[in-house]
């Protein structure tokens, strides 16, 4: 049975790192949370690998991660053979089986896809969407977000009180680092920057890049459905009402590369 994806949002533990009592709010105080303010914003590339590397973790722990004998997890192997890495970033995959419609990668190269999204798309848009979440991870847009949450997000104290050592928060906070992770947000133009790195990264693999468009014309079509099919959608289209001309601009960049495109097939299992 599929499980929605887990997430973890413990008010005490929320307004426990945010809210100081009232009436406490002093000169010291407001000068200590400068000094911790600044000490966060040294968090070095190490600090920041170890917690996503605590975040995914928690993650996979938490979220029904499928057997690699499993017929999801078969098929995720059989397109991604061969993408080891992307730029010096080993890439490892993973199914999560939920209900949300949703796929995403981490700074480290962790690429989760779930199951329900699996669902709905045939090997060649799932390609698409692996290639434009990479596109992220190789652009360091993905990195970029993740740090902001960290230094300027509810976790920006602990962060720093802990002298950026992941291991010492709780699976509250893992929690919603995690949740960053998956639901990470980029502008227009990383949206655009995405895409075409993507396009470069899965034709450098072999890969058919018109899985990028196919994919996006998928969701566009799903767009206007109810339920949790939403999540990827909002993800990808939400703020970016350009979304046509995405799909037009990476359809002319196919044709003018001279790849032909895949014919429609059923979705996988």
């Amino acid at each position: 049975m599929k499980k929605t994806f887990s997430k973890i949002f413990m008010a005490t533990a929320f307004f426990a790192i945010t809210a100081p009592a009232f009436g406490q709010l002093n000169i010291s105080k407001a000068i200590g949370g400068a000094t911790k303010a600044v000490q966060a914003l040294t968090l070095t590339d190490a600090q920041m690998a170890d917690y996503v590397k605590e975040s995914v973790e928690w993650m996979d722990k938490n979220n029904p991660v499928l057997p690699e004998d499993n017929a999801y997890t078969k098929r995720l192997r059989r397109l991604t053979e061969g993408i080891t890495e992307a730029d010096g970033i080993p890439l490892n995959f993973k199914v999560y089986n939920v209900t949300d419609v949703n796929a995403f990668a981490c700074p480290d190269g962790s690429v989760r896809v779930f199951s329900s999204l699996m669902d709905i798309m045939n090997d060649d848009e799932l390609l698409g969407v692996i290639g434009h979440e990479i596109g992220h991870v190789l652009k360091r847009h993905s990195k970029n977000a993740f740090k902001n949450e960290l230094l300027t997000g509810a976790l920006k104290d602990a962060v720093a009180s802990t002298g950026g050592k992941a291991a010492a928060l709780t699976d509250s906070q893992l929690g919603s680092l995690g949740q960053s992770l998956m639901s990470a947000k980029f502008s227009q133009k990383q949206e655009k920057e995405a895409d075409d790195c993507g396009y470069d990264f899965l034709v450098s693999k072999g890969k058919n890049p018109w899985g990028i468009v196919m994919s996006f014309e998928k969701l566009m079509s799903m767009e206007n459905n109810s339920g949790s099919t939403q999540s990827y959608i909002q993800k990808m289209f939400s703020s970016h009402p350009d979304t046509k001309k995405r799909i037009e601009r990476m359809t002319k960049r196919c044709e003018a590369d001279g790849i032909a495109r895949p014919a429609a097939t059923a979705n996988e299992k």
